[in-house]
C-alpha cells in the first residue's frame, strides 16, 4: 500500500471518479416524489449512480415499466443528468458536471420464463449489471436465503448472453455454491455489487473470504454497502464501512473493493416490504425503534477520510471510490 499522504478527503473526492454502484429509488412508476432526492448523490460528490429497476418476485412487465419511468424522468432533465450507455457518456457527464445514471436488476427472476432475449434489450436501455438471484432461488441459480442448488443450465445460458451483450454478472444476494459456480464458469470479471464481509460481521447476506478471493481471481470487485444490519448491529457508521472495505483490501488488494451503499430513499416502504415479505427477507433482525439504519451518500467524505487515516494512498482510495468499477466497465461493456 502507498505511503500516507497529507491530501484532504475533500481534495481526493473532488479529483476522483466517484461511482456508487447501487442505489434504490421507489419502484412505483407513477410515483416520482423521491426522484429529486437523487441530488444528494451529486451534492456528496458522486459522478455515477446505478439505480435498480426491480428485485425479487417482481415480474418482467414491472421491470420494463420501471425502467421506462426512470428513463423518462431523467431524459426530461438533460441539464442535470446523463443516461449513460458508455464510458464516453460518463466522461462527458463528469466534464459537464452532470450525474451519470446507470441501471441494474436484482435477480434473474423476471427472466424465469425463458426470456433470455430480454438481456440485450435491457442492456440497450442502460442496465449494466444483473444478479443471479435475490435471496430466493431462480431458474438460473440459488439464492443466499434458500436451499442453494447451484448454477443451472439455464443460468449458464444467461451468463453467455450477458457476456455477449456486455452486461456484468453480479453474485450479491446469491447462494454461495451458485456464486462459486458462476465464478468458475465465467471468463469475465464477476462482481458482488453490494455485499459485505462475513469475517467482519456474520449475516447470511454477507460473503465469506473464500468468495471474496474467488471474486478477485476473476478480476472482479466487492462493493461494500451501508446497511446497518449487514455492517454490524444496525451500525451504519462510516468507520464500520471502512472496516469492511479494509478487510476486502487486506485479503484481495485495492483493485477489488468498491462502494455500493444500497441506500433506500423510501425507508418506510422498505420496512413494510421486510414485514410483508418474510419469504424474500427471512430472519431479518428487528432494527429497533429507530428503524433500519442506512448510510447515505453523505458518508463518502467520511469513508474517504477513514481510508486515508488507515494509510491508504490517494491512488488506491480513488480506485475504491470508483476507479475499480470503471475498470470492470472497460473490460465487460460493449
Amino acid at each position: 500500500m502507498e505511503a500516507l499522504t497529507s491530501v484532504s478527503p475533500s481534495e481526493v473526492l473532488a479529483d476522483a471518479l466517484v461511482w456508487d454502484n447501487h442505489g434504490c429509488m421507489p419502484l412505483r412508476p407513477s410515483d416520482e416524489r423521491f426522484l429529486p432526492q437523487i441530488e444528494r448523490y451529486r451534492d456528496a460528490g458522486a459522478d455515477v449512480v446505478c439505480l435498480n429497476i426491480g428485485y425479487g418476485d417482481m415480474d418482467l412487465a414491472s421491470h420494463v415499466r420501471m425502467l421506462a419511468s426512470f428513463r423518462r424522468w431523467f431524459s426530461a432533465r438533460p441539464d442535470r443528468y446523463v443516461l449513460a450507455h458508455s464510458l464516453a457518456d460518463i466522461d462527458r457527464a463528469r466534464r459537464e458536471k452532470k450525474l451519470a445514471i446507470l441501471f441494474d436488476i436484482e435477480g434473474m427472476g423476471p427472466l424465469d420464463d425463458g426470456d433470455d432475449g430480454m438481456v440485450q434489450l435491457f442492456y440497450d436501455l442502460g442496465v449494466r449489471w444483473m444478479l443471479v438471484a435475490y435471496n430466493r432461488n431462480t431458474a438460473a441459480g440459488g439464492g443466499c436465503a434458500d436451499e442453494d442448488r447451484g448454477l443451472t443450465e439455464y443460468g449458464r445460458r444467461l451468463l453467455a448472453e450477458m457476456k455477449r451483450v456486455g452486461m456484468v454478472v453480479c453474485c450479491s444476494h446469491t447462494g454461495h455454491r451458485t456464486a462459486l459456480e458462476v465464478m468458475e464458469h465465467a471468463d469475465n470479471p464477476v462482481i458482488f455489487s453490494h455485499s459485505n464481509a462475513s469475517a467482519v460481521h456474520a449475516h447470511y447476506r454477507n460473503i465469506p473470504d473464500e468468495l471474496i478471493k474467488a471474486c478477485a481471481a476473476t478480476g472482479g470487485v466487492v462493493g461494500i454497502n451501508g446497511i446497518g444490519i449487514f455492517l454490524g448491529q444496525n451500525d451504519d457508521r462510516p468507520e464500520t464501512i471502512v472496516r469492511h472495505i479494509d478487510h476486502v483490501v487486506q485479503l484481495a488488494g485495492p483493485d477489488h473493493a468498491g462502494i455500493s451503499l444500497d441506500y433506500v430513499f423510501d425507508q418506510e416502504a422498505l420496512q413494510r416490504a421486510i414485514k410483508e415479505k418474510p419469504e424474500i427477507f427471512p430472519n431479518m433482525p428487528a432494527p429497533g425503534e429507530e428503524g433500519l439504519r442506512l448510510a447515505g451518500p453523505e458518508a463518502y467524505q467520511a469513508i474517504t477520510d477513514g481510508l486515508l487515516r488507515l494509510g491508504y494512498g490517494t491512488s488506491d482510495v480513488k480506485k475504491i471510490l470508483g476507479g475499480n468499477w470503471r475498470r470492470i466497465a472497460e473490460q465487460v461493456w460493449r
